[in-house]
């Protein structure tokens, strides 16, 4: 965890013990529950966790910030973000129950008072967020249909409000589904030396934009 701490600034010195008691939880839960594959697991803080963490680099959050994390698996990005964002708070949703399971004992077990999790899709949910987070969960086109009514306007924080979703390969054709770029566009090969980071980008979506995402074609019957 040393190695990793030096390139995350801004994450505060009594955060990185929380860190490391999720790392242990999650590591426990893996063996029962495959959240992350059996080969990558080994990996779990150079990769998933520092993936996650890239976005501190890049944002800061006002207090009251509200936050849903779309599809959260085993809480990736949002716990990692909950707990390192204290002042915010954050929805986790993903509509698999064991995973939301997983999630809540993570939760309870680090004594997270910022994060509520919910088994649910994301069209159920009604209410309105300054960003919506999610990494590798759906195609853009599909993701943004799911939650394309959940974005607020405002720019309180060091980001506009909007979409932060976490991303590998190659852009282009999704984006060009979407009918809408990035404002901001976090290219993490120029964060780590790591070659598992090429081509892994955060695109960050104002919420502005959000409304002319299209929708999804129908696949070919």
């Amino acid at each position: 965890m040393e190695a990793i701490k030096q390139q995350f600034p801004n994450v505060s010195e009594e955060t990185w013990p929380v860190l490391e008691a999720w790392a242990v939880l999650l590591r426990e839960w893996n063996g029962k529950i495959n959240l992350i594959s059996r080969k990558d697991i080994d990996q779990l803080e150079p990769h998933h966790l520092s993936h996650c963490l890239a976005i501190t680099n890049h944002l800061k959050l006002m207090s009251g910030t509200r936050i849903m994390d779309v599809g959260t698996g085993g809480g990736f990005p949002g716990i990692i973000m909950a707990i390192c964002y204290p002042q915010a708070h954050f929805t986790l949703i993903d509509s698999i129950g064991k995973k939301i399971t997983v999630v809540q004992d993570l939760i309870d077990k680090l004594g997270l008072k910022n994060v509520e999790a919910r088994q649910c899709r994301a069209e159920e949910v009604k209410k309105q967020f300054d960003f919506v987070t999610g990494r590798a969960v759906k195609n853009l086109p599909e993701y943004f249909s799911w939650i394309k009514g959940n974005v607020r306007r405002g720019e309180r924080n060091s980001i506009p409000n909007g979409v932060l979703y976490w991303k590998g390969g190659e852009l282009d054709d999704e984006l060009s589904a979407l009918g809408i770029r990035p404002r901001k566009t976090i290219n993490l090969e120029e964060t780590f030396s790591d070659p598992y980071f090429e081509q892994k980008y955060i695109l960050h979506f104002d919420a502005r934009d959000v409304p002319r995402a299209k929708k999804p074609k129908k696949a070919e019957s």
